[in-house]
Order: C-alpha cells, then structure tokens, then sequence
C-alpha cells in the first residue's frame, strides 16, 4: 500500500507547473508554510489539490483544484488572491503560531489572511470534499474556504446569507468578474450584473412576480445547497434536478464568466466537465453581455457574438463588456437633423425614459426627439390589449436579437448619419442562398448512350416505388394518430395543440411559474382567452404513440381534487401538457408566506386525501403519484387543492397494484418512503407515506429548512419532522392537549379545533409508519378525517367544495 501511494503521489507531482519536486502533505501545524517550488498539499484520496497554481508568467494564485488534469488544465474550485496574484519567487503560505493564515508577496507585502487566533494548537486540513478547515485541538473551527467561495460551490458545501459567489473575468482570468450570485434582504436568491457603469438583477425575471417565478420571501432562513445526488434546494423554494440526477459522478456548481449559472459533471469516458444544468438556455437574455450601444445574437453555428449598433464603435477592442459609443454628435436644439433607424426583432431590456401606452408611431417619435437624452424607441403591440405601446429608451443596454421577438428598436440618429447605412438589417438576415453549379463534363464515351438510358430508367423506377412506398407508410400513421386525437379530443374535450400555439400562448415561453423533476412549467394564454400552465417535459425517449397512450389515461381522470388538463403537445421532440392555472400557486408558497388557516389546512388535507384515494382506488386505471409533496398541491382562488404533477406517475392495471416492479427511484428526496431506499416492493402506500409528511408540514408550519418557530434545531430533512413529532408528543394522556399545542405552526395563535387537531396528527403519525403494512389506504384516510361526532358544527362550504356542502 506504501508502495502505492507513492507512486500515485509521484504521478501528481509530475502532472503539475512547476511542482516536479512537491512535497505533498494532508494538513498543516503551527510554524509550516507552503512554497511554490516545493509544497502541495492534499486530500487524503486524492481528489483535490491545494497549492500555488500558475495563473499567468510570474504570477500565482493560493488555490484549490481538482488533481486530475483535464486536457492538461485544472480545474479550480477556489482561490485565496484571485485579484492580487503573487511572485514566483519568496512567497509564502503559513499557518503562523498566532493561529493565523498569512499569504505574503517575496516575503514582505501581507496579500491575504484568515484574521483568525488560537493559543491552543492549530491545524489546517484538507478534505476529502473539498474543504480546507483550520480547526483547533478541541474541534472548533476557526476557518474553511468552504464559507469564503470564489465562483464555485461544491456538492454539500453551504450557500448563505453571508456567502456570494462572484464569477471569474474571462476563461482564462481568474480575477473577479460582473456577475453575481447572492442572498437579497427578502431572501430571494439573485444573480446580479455589476459592470463598469451599471448594474441590474436578471434572475429571477423582474417582470414576473416572486410567486410566479416560483419563489418566495424568507427573512429567516437564507441558505442553498447543491447534494451529491444532483438535488439543488433553496430557502426560497428555488430547487432542481441535474440532467444526471443520482450519486456517482462528481459536480460542482459554477458561476461562469458569461453570467450563466451551471452545474457541470464529470464523465469519465470523455474526460471532460458536461453540463447537466443552467438557469438560462439564452445567452443573449443574460444582461450586460455585450455592454452598452450593441448587440448580442445567439448564431446556432459560433454561438453567442456581439456586434456595434449601426453609428456606434468600441470602446474597447479587447473586451466586449465596456460596450460601444456613438461615433457621432446629437444636435439636441434642432430635433429635424434627427431621424430613427429601424433594426428589425431587436430588444432592449429596460431604462426606459417613461411608458405611453396606446399612442401612435409619429407620436413616439416626437416623444422621443423633446427628450436630449432619448437613445431610441421601443415600440412594442400588446397582444393583451390591441394596441402599440411606446418606451422610450435613455440607454441602450441589455439589446438582443432574435427572430422569436416581433418588434423592433429604433434608434435614434443624425439624419447625416441615416443616409450613409446600407443595411442595417444585414447582419441579422438568416437566409439561404446555395448556389449549385454544375460541374462542367467536356469528355463523351463513345458507344455508352445504351447505358445511360439503362442507368436512367432503373433510377426512375426504384424512386417511384420507394415515393410509394413511404406514401404508404405516412398514410397509415396519420389515420392511426389522427384516430388517437380525434378520440381523445370528442371523448373527453382534450386536445392536441401544436407546437407554434403553445410557443404563442406562452411568449416563447417567457414567464416561468413552476420547476420539477419532470419538467419546466410557463404560463400562457390559449387563443380562447383562457390562463393557462404549459408544461414542458424533459426531452422524452418515448415514441408519440407511447406518449398518447399514457395521455389517454391521464385525461379520462376527472376528480375535483385532481389538476385538469386541457391538452398536450406531441410533436417531434417535443412534449407539453397544458392544464388549468391554478391562481394561488402551491401549498408549499402558502405555507411559507402564513395564507392558510386552520379551516383551509384541514380542508386541504381532506381534498388531498381524497385526489389520491381516486387515483388509487377509483379511477380506471390505478396510478401511483410517486411524488406527493407540497409544491405539487396546487390551489385554486378558493385555496381548495388539486394534486398535479403525474409526471413520475405509474399507471396500473388493476392486477398490478400490489406488485409493482420500478426500474428506476421516483419522487422527491425527504418525502419517499422507506421501500425506495430499501428496494422493497413498491405499492400505492408510499403516496401515503409522502402524503404523511405533508400533513406534519401543515400541521406544524415547518418548512423544509427547519424553520419551525418552536425549535430551530430541526435537521433539514422533511423526514426529521416526523421524529420531532413523535417525541414532542409522546407521554400520558394527561397533558397530551398541552403537547399538541406545542406542535402547532404558530402563525395561528391558537386558533383551531384541537379534537379535530388530534385526529389529523394521528392520522398522519398513522401515515408515515416505517412498516407500510401498518399505514392505512388513502380511503381510510378520507373515513378517518370525516369520521366527527354527531353535534360537530365545522361546516366546509360551498365556495371550497363547489356544489356540496358538507357536514363533517
């Protein structure tokens, strides 16, 4: 093993600039330090290294980066100077016998400290994860780079109020860059651009509300994580899956250069970092990109490219983000020596002079030209309301094009200016213009004109068999999917949209309200003026005709309870569903913003109950929800809930009910029941298990952070509620009262039925047993919560129940 480790230690040695002589050690004592010629420590796999990395010449930076090169670059995941490097020569890193960490420059300038102090013994280890922890003999942690992040976060490693992750300059210059990840006064995680002149948020979209971007206002708690498993959760309800959600590869979480935030993975075979996850698919929509006075365009060939506003030029030729400036003079005393150029589908975010609804284009313009300081005009239909819409523009910044954005900008100009542009649209046309040129035969073979027409003749035939064959074929699967849709849409008013609609309704899928596993929910607005949640699938390797077959199912389930769905979308790649918008989000947003009542917690756990006991027992084709949790219990204006999300449902003959096979774990990590993680059969009770875990949430207004006003020491995890539960609740029957009030989400100050109170704690105790045999089924559920004396009073009302009224 000796042996081993040496010759491992050895390679890495070898693989790093200018470390061929590197000691390598795991941690650090009092009075060592760490130089560039001849030190390198490291984590005792090892997956990561620490030490001086070249970041350019004579110039190094203290960092931490993973040990294996990727095609002879490292990638770093943290760094102690990243905007004050430091010389090749007579620099130190030491753990001085203060306690404290000191990095000096040629052993004089003091570039970066620790600003810590221990009299007790002191020692800097590296671990396995990634972190670097200066800790003392009694276990307390003076300092970790793990609560000083650069641009990355590794799997596990906090994210909190007081941490920022700030991305590098460019791929190749580590110093700070403009963007920023952060925590905002209301608990909001934010990226934010800060460039030379101006700064502006861009995610979540500022347009949209908080709710509908899927978000929700925390003054407690501020923290985000990213897990082995690919899982990213955040206080603010901000959560999603990688692509290759599951343990086994390593990840980090990075805030580039461009201002995309991405999850990059490792894969092995191609030893290379692939990205399983960003927040934006759209370079161009990302602010200050380009800078200001230009444009940035997406061209599917080389990417995203910025180009100078027709008038404008660089400020800088060598780093696009200083933008462009006019390379001309405003007159402003004499608005007629200024015209307006048009530049088609072109956009410019925000800094706006002003807003004038409903106002004609020569009134616009005149708008424009009594202000000195107007740029250009945005003037933009509205499709809500008829009518064109004027914004004024006093800087040209965040400007994209794309041939999804109808309108265009007009920019204003000295009319000096105007006559010398050829076309301004010229950059921007995608057009095809392949000219095929004959190749020129200037030989003939003699006697080979019988060939030809032999040639000729079979070509002919064997292309008017194969035109008639796939004819054939085309034929026959449109009548066979044609009768699909056509059944569908007369048997149960569900209908197929196309892809354009869907895309129109939605404004190219501009306004997020919802994210999961299964996919990306927008809202939009169908062509019948009603709201609408379009949600689009992960990339589906199932076939069309599989796809209908299970979208057959799912919208013959008609339940009160259950999410109604309109329609889908099935073509090509792509698959969308389309249901009912549901007008007060989910249960989890209003459990976190204190909306609900006992009257309406109640209500909802018995609605809920009854949406499952349908889909269990009831309906045609049994169905497994697989992922009940509050964020897919949505409320309508009257908080009453609808179960959504069957996107990792399983349908089910009735035979098969008890002895489901699954080839793969499904549901939210915190909500599955024990039979997941122990690869037991799974049944319909591990929707009764998650439907447990929901009911304690609501019960005791504990969020999945542990934000409990009664007891800030709950792990992070929803299934350590049901621990705290049980053991807050335990005893004599005498005091049981005084226990359960103790449990209670505080916000409602005492305000409930506690007999009614006890029957829902049980039935939810009874609901997340470890042994599923000891659960009861979610009609049982629906017996128990209905099961009241005669004399009870508590009255649900026809607003929350429709036309029934109902006497519990």
């Amino acid at each position: 093993m000796a042996v081993l480790l040496l010759l491992l230690f050895s390679s890495l040695a070898l693989s790093l600039p200018n470390l061929s002589s590197s000691k390598i050690y795991t941690s650090l004592s009092k009075g060592s330090s760490l130089t560039i010629q001849d030190v390198l420590i490291s984590s005792p796999n090892p997956t990561f290294s620490a030490g001086f990395l070249n970041v350019g010449g004579n110039a190094y930076s203290f960092a931490i980066w993973f040990t294996e090169p990727l095609n002879g670059n490292f990638t770093t995941v943290w760094m102690a100077n990243r905007d004050q490097p430091v010389n090749g020569k007579h620099t130190k890193f030491s753990l001085q016998n203060s306690g404290n960490l000191l990095l000096t420059d040629a052993g004089q300038i003091n570039i970066w400290t620790s600003n810590t102090k221990s009299n007790s013994s002191v020692q800097l280890e590296f671990y396995e994860n990634g972190n670097l922890v200066l800790s003392t003999s009694e276990g307390e942690n003076l300092w970790q780079s793990f609560d000083f992040p650069t641009n990355t976060l590794l799997p596990d490693q906090l994210f909190t109020r007081n941490t920022i992750l700030v991305s590098s300059r460019s791929k190749t210059n580590h110093s700070s860059g403009f963007y920023k990840l952060y925590f905002d006064g209301d608990g909001i995680l934010r990226l934010r651009y800060e460039g030379p002149e101006i700064t502006s948020v861009y995610w979540p979209d500022t347009w949209i509300t908080t709710a509908n971007a899927g978000r929700t206002y925390s003054n407690g708690s501020k923290i985000a994580v990213l897990d082995s498993s690919g899982y990213f959760q955040s206080s603010d309800l901000l959560q999603f899956y990688t692509s290759d959600y599951g343990f086994g590869p390593q990840r980090r979480l990075v805030l580039d250069y461009d201002g995309n935030l991405r999850v990059y993975s490792l894969d092995k075979q191609s030893g290379s970092w692939q990205v399983t996850w960003q927040h934006s698919s759209e370079p161009c929509r990302i602010h200050g990109i380009c800078g200001a006075n230009s444009l940035c365009i997406n061209d599917p060939d080389v990417g995203r490219r910025c180009t100078c506003l027709p008038g404008y030029k660089m400020k800088n030729q060598t780093d696009w983000s200083y933008g462009c400036e006019p390379d001309f003079q405003l007159t402003c005393n004499d608005k007629s020596r200024s015209g307006f150029l048009q530049l088609l589908h072109v956009e410019f975010y925000g800094f706006d002079l002003s807003f004038f609804p409903n106002i004609t284009f020569e009134a616009c313009k005149n708008v424009c030209l009594n202000y000195c300081g107007c740029k250009g005009i945005q003037y933009r239909f509205s499709l809500d309301f008829g009518y064109y819409n004027c914004y004024p523009k006093n800087i040209l910044f965040n400007g994209y094009r794309s041939l999804n954005f109808p309108d265009p900008i007009f920019i204003r100009l000295p009319k000096v200016n105007l006559s010398t542009v050829e076309n301004p649209n010229e950059d921007f046309n995608l057009q095809c213009n392949d000219v095929i040129t004959p190749l020129d035969r200037t030989y003939k073979r003699k006697n080979q004109d019988w060939m030809k027409s032999f040639i000729w003749c079979t070509l002919a035939v064997g292309s008017f068999e194969i035109i008639c064959m796939l004819a054939y074929l085309l034929k026959t699967r449109r009548h066979s999917n044609s009768g699909i849709h056509c059944y569908l849409q007369v048997a149960t008013g569900f209908r197929k949209f196309s892809y354009a609609e869907l895309k129109k309704a939605s404004r190219n899928f501009s306004q997020e309200i919802g994210r999961g596993g299964g996919g990306v929910v927008y809202a939009g607005i169908l062509s019948d003026n009603r709201f609408a949640a379009i949600k689009c699938l992960k990339e589906a390797i199932q076939g069309e005709a599989e796809f209908l077959a299970e979208i057959s199912t799912i919208c013959r389930l008609n339940h009160m309870n259950l999410i109604e769905m309109w329609g889908y979308c099935a073509e090509g790649k792509h698959r969308l569903l389309v249901y009912e918008y549901m007008e007060n989000g989910n249960l989890a947003i209003s459990l976190y913003c204190n909306k609900l009542n006992w009257r309406k917690r109640f209500e909802i756990a018995l609605g809920t109950a009854r949406g499952l006991a349908y889909l269990h027992e009831e309906c045609l084709e049994w169905v497994l929800h697989c992922d009940v949790k509050p964020q897919n219990i949505l409320l309508d204006s009257n908080y009453q809930p609808k179960v959504a999300d069957f996107s990792l449902s399983k349908l089910l003959k009735r035979s098969g009910i008890e002895s489901t096979n699954f080839s793969k774990i499904r549901g939210t990590r915190g909500y599955m029941a024990p039979e997941w993680i122990f690869n037991l059969p799974i049944t319909s009770k591990v929707d009764v298990y998650s439907y447990g875990i929901v009911v304690l949430q609501m019960i005791t207004g504990w969020g999945s952070f542990g934000n409990h006003a009664n007891d800030n020491s709950i792990v992070m995890e929803p299934r350590g509620l049901v621990t705290w539960v049980k053991e807050n609740i335990k005893g004599p029957d005498i005091g049981r009262i005084s226990r359960i009030k103790g449990i209670v989400d505080p916000s409602m100050n005492g305000d409930f039925d506690m007999r009614r109170m006890e029957i829902l704690v049980e039935v939810a105790l009874k609901c997340v047993e470890e042994d599923k045999d000891a659960r009861p089924t979610m009609r049982q559920v629906v017996d128990m919560l209905l099961h009241q004396d005669s004399d009870d009073e508590f009255l649900i009302t026809k607003s929350s129940l429709g036309d029934k009224t109902l006497l519990l």
